[in-house]
Formats: C-alpha cells, sequence, structure tokens
C-alpha cells in the first residue's frame, strides 16, 4: 500500500477512490475508517448497491473514479442518485503511479489524491443532457450504418458495370431509388430504366443515363443489391424513429408545446439533418436563434448542446469553453518561455462539429470567411479551420450566456479594421528598429 505523503493538507478526509473495470471494482477508503480498506465488489446492480452501502457506511461522502470505457458510466449515476459527490478522472492524469501497478494501487492513489484536492473531475452533462446525447450518438450511427448500405449498393452496381453512380450524385435520391426498385422488380432495359429518372436529368443526362444502366446482369449482385436496399431503406426508417424522439425531448427540455409535425424541409439539401424542423424549440430552449450563426444549423445546433448542455455558467469564460474543446493552443511555459503550444490529440465530438461548421463557411462572403483566409496565408488550411471553429464556438458560448442575438460584422469593415491592425504591428516594429513608416 502506497504511504499517505505529510507534506499536503487532507482536504477531503471522507473520500474514497474507485478503480473501474468490467468485471469488478476497486474501491479505497481511509484506513482509519475500517480494518479492510480497500474491497472489490462486482459489476452487477446488487454489486453496485451493496457498494453504496458499504461507503454510507464508512461516512464517505465523496467519490473520484478513473474514466474506463463506458464501464464507469451506471456506477458513476447511482453514486449521484445516493447522494455521493462524485467526479470522474481522466486516466492520463493518474498514471504515475510508483512501483508495480495494480488495481489495488490504483485505487488508494485515487484515494489519496483526491482526498489532498489534486484531482479535477471531467466535465458531466445533467441528465436530460445526457438523455438527448444518447439519442444523437445513436443517431450518428444509424447514419454510419445507412452510408454502409449505400456503398454495398455501388459495389453491386460496379460489379454490374453499371455506371448510375457517375451520372447521378446521389443514387439514393428520387431519380436512383425509383431505378433502383424497377431493377429489383425484374426490369433490365436501360431506355426504360432511364425513362424513370427526374424530367431534368432526362433532358440534359438521358444518353448518359442509357448507356450508365446497360450492364452485366447477374443474379447474385442482384441479392446483393436487394438486401443493401432494404437495409438503408430499414435505418432511414430508424432514423425518423430517432428524430420523433429527439424532437419530444427538445421540446420537454424547452418546455414547450410547439407542433412537432412540421417536417424539416432543409433535408433536401442535406439529408443527415433532422427529419423534424426544430429551429424554434431550440430558440424557446436557448433564448436565442442561434442558427443565425455562420455554419450552424438547427441540426448542427442539437448535436453541439447534446455534447455541452444548454448551461455555460460550467465554463468561466469563453476561453475556458474553448479550451474544453480543445480549440486553442496548449501552452507549456517554463522559465517564461513557450516550450510547447501544439494541442492535445484528444477526441471531442462538439469540437468536431465546430470544425465543420467552420470548414463550411471558408467559401461564403462575410467576415468569417475573410477570417479564415487570412489565417490560412499566415498558418495554412489545418491551422486556419481550428481558428474559426474557436471563432464560431466563442459565438456561440456568448450568445447563449447573454441571451443576445447574433450580431455580424460588415466584411468591409472587418477588413479595414485587419489592415489597421497590421499597419500598427508594422509601425511597431519599425519603431523598435530605430526607423519609421513612410505610407506611399
Amino acid at each position: 500500500m502506497i504511504q499517505q505523503e505529510k507534506a499536503f493538507t487532507v482536504l477531503n478526509p471522507n473520500a474514497a477512490g474507485i478503480d473501474i473495470s468490467s468485471k469488478e471494482h476497486f474501491v479505497a477508503i481511509d484506513p482509519v475508517k475500517s480494518k479492510t480498506p480497500i474491497r472489490s465488489f462486482g459489476s452487477f446492480t446488487e454489486d453496485l448497491e451493496e457498494l453504496c452501502c458499504w461507503l454510507k457506511g464508512n461516512t464517505v461522502d465523496t467519490v473520484a473514479m478513473e474514466a474506463t470505457g463506458i464501464y464507469w458510466v451506471s456506477l458513476f449515476l447511482l453514486l449521484q442518485e445516493k447522494g455521493f459527490d462524485v467526479i470522474l478522472v481522466n486516466a492520463k492524469h493518474l498514471k504515475n503511479v510508483r512501483g508495480k501497478k495494480t488495481d489495488v494501487q490504483d485505487a488508494e492513489w485515487i484515494r489519496q489524491l483526491h482526498s489532498c484536492g489534486l484531482l479535477r473531475g471531467s466535465f458531466q452533462p445533467d441528465l436530460q443532457t445526457r438523455e438527448l446525447r444518447c439519442y444523437l450518438r445513436h443517431r450518428s450511427n444509424l447514419i454510419g450504418t445507412s452510408a454502409d448500405s449505400i456503398r454495398l449498393m455501388q459495389k453491386a452496381f460496379e460489379q454490374m458495370n453499371i455506371k448510375l453512380h457517375n451520372v447521378i450524385s446521389d443514387i439514393t435520391g428520387k431519380t436512383g431509388r425509383l431505378i433502383i426498385e424497377a431493377i429489383l422488380q425484374g426490369e433490365r432495359n436501360p431506355e426504360t430504366l432511364a425513362s424513370f429518372g427526374d424530367k431534368r436529368i432526362r433532358q440534359t443526362k438521358k444518353p448518359d443515363m442509357v448507356k450508365s444502366l446497360t450492364g452485366i446482369w447477374k443474379e447474385e449482385h442482384i441479392f446483393e443489391l436487394k438486401q443493401a436496399y432494404s437495409t438503408f431503406n430499414f435505418n432511414q426508417q430508424l432514423i425518423e424513429e430517432c428524430d420523433a424522439e429527439i424532437d419530444k425531448l427538445l421540446r420537454k427540455m424547452a418546455n414547450t408545446n410547439r407542433d412537432s409535425s412540421k417536417i424539416n424541409r432543409s433535408t433536401k439539401t442535406n439529408k443527415n439533418n433532422l427529419n423534424y424542423e426544430v429551429k424554434d424549440t431550440l430558440e424557446d430552449l436557448l433564448g436565442t436563434d442561434l442558427s443565425e450563426i455562420y455554419g450552424l444549423s438547427p441540426t448542427t445546433i442539437t448535436e453541439i448542446i447534446s455534447e455541452v448542455g444548454v448551461d455555460m455558467s460550467k465554463w468561466a469564460t469563453s476561453k475556458h469553453f474553448t479550451s474544453w474543446l480543445n480549440l486553442c493552443p496548449n501552452n507549456k511555459i517554463s522559465g517564461g518561455k513557450i516550450l510547447k503550444s501544439k494541442r492535445d490529440r484528444k477526441k471531442n465530438k462538439a469540437s468536431q462539429v465546430f470544425k465543420l461548421a467552420a470548414n463550411s463557411v471558408i467559401r461564403s462572403k462575410h467576415w468569417l470567411s475573410a477570417f479564415y483566409h487570412k489565417i490560412k496565408l499566415r498558418r495554412g488550411a489545418g491551422k486556419a479551420i481550428v481558428a474559426t471553429a474557436r471563432k464560431i464556438a466563442i459565438i456561440f458560448y456568448e450568445m447563449i450566456s447573454r441571451k443576445e442575438a447574433f450580431k455580424p460584422l460588415d466584411v468591409e469593415r472587418y477588413n479595414n479594421l485587419a489592415i489597421e491592425r497590421r499597419v500598427k504591428a508594422l509601425e511597431k516594429n519599425a519603431k523598435s528598429l530605430g526607423y519609421s513608416l513612410q505610407m506611399l
């Protein structure tokens, strides 16, 4: 057992540490409180209930546990329900255990650090946000499965030398679906299949359509196409059901009775958008219309709040928020010098959504696009995307915190301000070298 350091003041005397695994959990409490300060418990529900009772019996009021896969979730929520103050700790913050690493030592090490107040808990959403997160992540998995089905359909076409995807951009659109269904019903004539196309496609691309639908028909590949198409349709039905649950939960969170039968028309431009129009519901929930921010749609806003919640007070400032999102440099300073500023390699789903939003504005004609291109000239496209995502995240944070409307800058005024700042910087550099800047 690791001996407790005398140099640190004990701030949480009633602390416990838990090392999580899939089959059993090791729990450590203060050795003064029990003759067996470290015990192991199973992972079944009755074992978790026994664990909570043992902690209560030993007057434990705060618990720290290591984030291990998803095995911590059920115990974390149960401990919160029982009234414990629970913090979830990043595993990389707990690596410095001396000697041979064991589960027993890990549990005791976590307890010692937590009792001295040396551990910082990871962000955890409230129950409604956690529920919304579950729906959105499940929906993302369904979209990925649908994409796999589309690839299998394209593979079946390619094996029969059907080049439909070279003529139309989306084989799951109206034209593509009609053609696929006709093929599955036994139609093989390319002229007849081409006639199922949309009127605009028939007028402009019919000769190419006929050529693309002239192939080598094989029953085994038709069967593969049939099953892939059925899987795609089934997944689309599941996505619609998931969207209905998301809409219901959002209206519950916003405490609104808005009509949920309104279909989202933006699915015509992006099929991954929610099937229900949630813009007004989000405005009721957040107190402002975040869809006015360049690059953010109601669907992407829903994805972000499913990860960060609607309470921005959990981050003291927008700088803390963007740091948590991993959208700013991770400066390591020693002796007054920056030793390293590279961002950590860690996944953050909200950060990924902000980066996608930044990527969607780079071809626009507003000030965020101008900001992106300014950074791109100096640092490259990758850094510019991160910087633009950070800018969008700051606007997101400020609008929710202050309940204020989006206030975009005029692009010409923004460019003029950027030029003025550049001139001032050049004047400062020239003065430091003993010169003066002359404007031509």
